[in-house]
C-alpha cells in the first residue's frame, strides 16, 4: 500500500462559483502548491487529492474542481454526490461573481447533502487595490446563511492552506460527533460521564415501582 493509500477518513470537497473567480488555481496551490496564471476555465470536471493530519487522523480530502458556465450545469447532480464540503467562491474584485453567490448556494441546498459544510471564500485578495466587494458585506451575509467565511490569494497563496484546513477539520469534527452520538449502548449525560446499560439493567428499570 502506498502512502498516499494511507488515511483515516475520505472527504470530498467541491468547488463552486463564476467562472473565472480563481477556482482551479485554488486547488493546485493547495493540492500542488502550484500557480498558473494562464490557466484556462475547466472544462467538465477534474480534482486532485491531498491528505493532512487532524487529531492525530489522516484526512484524505478529494477536492473537485468544475466549470462555472452555465452549458456544464448538466453534471450538477453527479458533481455534487457524496460530497461532505463546499469552498463557494467569489472574487473581491469583480461584484457579480459575488451578486452570484446567492444562486450558487441555492444550487448547493438543492442537489448537496443537507449537512454538508459550506466556506465561503473571497478570492483574488491580492487585487486589494481592485476591491468591488467589502470584507464586512460578506462577513454578514456569511453569517447570515450559515457559513465559514475567509478571504484568499491563490497568486501569493495567503489563506489558501488555512481555508483547505478549516473546512477539513469542521467536516471531521461533525463526522467524530456523529460517530459518538450514533453509539446507541452508551447513554451521554450532560456531565459528559459516560454510562453502559446492560440489557438486564434495563429490565430491572422498566420493573421498578414508582414512588
Amino acid at each position: 500500500m502506498s502512502k498516499d493509500d494511507e488515511y483515516d477518513f475520505l472527504f470530498k470537497v467541491v468547488l463552486i462559483g463564476d467562472s473565472g473567480v480563481g477556482k482551479s488555481n485554488l486547488l493546485s496551490r493547495f493540492t500542488r502548491n502550484e500557480f498558473n496564471l494562464e490557466s484556462k476555465s475547466t472544462i467538465g470536471v477534474e480534482f486532485a487529492t491531498r491528505s493532512i493530519q487532524v487529531d492525530n487522523k489522516i484526512i484524505k480530502a478529494q477536492i473537485w474542481d468544475t466549470a462555472g458556465q452555465e452549458r456544464y450545469r448538466a453534471i450538477t447532480s453527479a458533481y455534487y454526490r457524496g460530497a461532505v464540503g463546499a469552498l463557494l467562491v467569489y472574487d473581491i474584485a469583480k461584484h457579480v461573481t459575488y451578486e452570484n453567490v446567492n444562486r450558487w448556494l441555492k444550487e448547493l441546498r438543492d442537489h448537496a447533502d443537507n449537512n454538508i459544510v459550506i466556506m465561503l471564500v473571497g478570492n483574488k485578495s491580492d487585487l486589494r487595490h481592485l476591491r468591488a466587494v467589502p470584507t464586512e458585506d460578506a462577513k454578514q451575509f456569511a453569517e447570515e446563511n450559515h457559513l465559514s467565511f475567509i478571504e484568499t490569494s491563490a497568486l501569493d497563496a495567503s489563506n489558501v492552506e488555512l481555508a483547505f484546513q478549516n473546512i477539513l477539520t469542521e467536516i471531521y469534527r461533525i463526522v467524530s460527533r456523529k460517530a459518538l452520538d450514533t453509539s446507541s449502548d452508551v447513554i451521554k449525560p450532560t456531565d459528559g460521564q459516560k454510562i453502559t446499560v446492560s440489557p438486564n439493567q434495563e429490565d430491572a428499570n422498566k420493573g421498578g415501582k414508582c414512588c
